[in-house]
């Protein structure tokens, strides 16, 4: 099946939501499993969705996942442009051609006198559809219309007849034809609708499979009729299930992040991201929660999506990418984490970083979250937050004095003998080594969580650990 050819067609208003990247996957895996091609084309053409680099944002984001594409955009390819407002002349001669074979018809209808029709029909008690008045006119009524200069969309002329949907994930349906109601194609401005737009270009580039959000299905039976009335075999199409928040309403923005640019702000790696996207609603068999991106696209298969709505867990996704960060070496987790330290302005450098990831790697779920631990590495001084500073309080500043003392007192400066000092000063006070700890911990790192004390202190050197000590007391 090397002729399959498959797309995904963003809107580009804003950063790639986690409900797109879904999409684009599967469609991207279905292409790659069977050696076919996979486009990216952006669908611009309602200007009320266009935002200002979003573009450049969904392929950024795209690009991260590891999800390329063969043609669109930067790539060229047979059947550009891949920008839908520099293909608006195709539109308009399709829209001049469904006119000419009695597929379509001009509407005049303006939206005050669609809307007034609708509450008629509301308050009548029936469906609120377009009447097709505009229909009924006369060739002589159109052409006077026009020649008075009258504005006007073009509708699409339902044929009347039922449409059979054959979905690769929810089977065949019929759509009754009471159920479609002559739609408009292009609107009033000359720009098309998604409707014309998506199933022109899925023609004109010759796509075989539509893999797309279950959200898009009511658009299929029109589009179907639209491939008909063009006498084109249209591709095969699949819904994928929606993707739902824990509460199982439609995932948005009060269920927290939910775009891959927000995600990988946050420290989350592309392989987990991949991985966990993977499996919202398909399964390789076998309980499998860990697949990598080569073993994905081998074994993916329309056939073992689900058809039921995927749950979003962001718990499940940080225990899945705190494998990832687990299975990296020191040298790549350390190259991971820097960015996010001088992006908080820090001169982090690698070497330190690379020294003290062993000791959080454990422990972390996100590279920001890593970053965060190893902050105090990195500035001349530390502001205790809040339970930092009620720690320091629970001790009186003699005991962080000793502290100090006995860290000054160190000879050969490393882990053990550090370990040693601060149990040797605990012990001065009875104290056991999680209350004898945490106060120095407070104050050197200042924060009550951090790597191991001991190697946090190694790691910050005697002399600037004895300061933050002695300033702490003093405090």
């Amino acid at each position: 099946m090397s002729d399959v050819r498959c797309r995904f067609a963003p809107a580009p208003s804003g950063f790639l939501h986690v409900g797109g990247a879904h999409t684009a996957l599967f469609s991207w895996l279905y292409a790659r499993h069977h050696g076919g091609s996979f486009v990216v084309r952006i669908e611009d053409t309602d200007e009320r969705r266009v935002s200002q680099g979003a573009v450049e944002a969904i392929m950024s984001s795209l690009s991260w996942l590891g999800v390329d594409w063969d043609e669109g955009l930067d790539k060229g390819g047979r059947y550009g442009p891949y920008v839908q407002s520099q293909r608006l002349d195709l539109y308009r001669r399709v829209a001049e051609q469904l006119e000419a074979g009695g597929h379509a018809y001009p509407c005049f209808c303006t939206p005050q006198e669609l809307e007034e029709r609708r509450k008629a029909a509301l308050a009548r008690g029936e469906r609120p559809g377009y009447d097709g008045r505009c229909r009924r006119l006369t060739p002589e009524e159109r052409e006077q219309k026009r020649s008075e200069g009258l504005t006007f969309a073009v509708r699409f002329a339902t044929p009347g007849r039922d449409v059979v949907v054959r979905d690769l994930i929810r089977g065949e349906q019929t759509v009754a034809a009471a159920e479609i109601e002559d739609f408009i194609v292009l609107r009033s401005n000359g720009t098309p609708t998604y409707l014309l737009a998506a199933a022109v270009d899925d023609r004109e580039m010759k796509l075989t499979h539509i893999i797309r959000g279950e959200d898009l299905y009511p658009s299929t039976p029109r589009q179907l009729l639209i491939f008909a009335a063009l006498e084109a075999d249209p591709p095969q199409y699949a819904h994928l299930p929606l993707i739902l928040g824990p509460d199982r309403a439609k995932l948005s923005k009060r269920h927290g992040a939910i775009t891959v640019e927000s995600f990988r702000e946050q420290g989350f790696l592309a392989e987990a991201m991949l991985n966990y996207l993977a499996l919202l609603g398909w399964s390789p068999g076998e309980d499998r929660e860990v697949i990598g991106r080569d073993e994905m696209i081998r074994r993916f298969d329309l056939a073992d999506v689900s058809h039921h709505p995927a749950i979003f867990d962001t718990q499940k996704l940080e225990w899945l990418n705190g494998h990832y960060i687990r299975k990296c070496s020191d040298a790549d987790l350390a190259e991971r984490i820097l960015p996010f330290l001088h992006a908080a302005g820090l001169a982090a450098d690698a070497d330190t970083v690379r020294a003290a990831v062993p000791h959080i790697r454990e422990r972390m779920r996100t590279l920001a979250e890593g970053a965060g631990w190893l902050r105090f590495l990195f500035v001349e001084e530390v502001t205790p937050d809040e339970k930092a500073q009620k720690m320091i309080a629970s001790v009186d500043s003699d005991y962080l004095m000793e502290a100090a003392k006995r860290l000054e007192a160190v000879q050969d400066w490393n882990d053990e003998e550090v370990k040693g000092a601060l149990d040797e000063v605990a012990s001065t006070r009875g104290l056991s080594r999680t209350k004898g700890w945490q106060p120095i911990r407070a104050a050197v790192t200042g924060s009550t969580v951090s790597p191991p004390l001991p190697e946090s202190i190694a790691l910050l050197g005697k002399e600037r650990a004895v300061a933050r000590l002695a300033a702490a007391a003093k405090a």
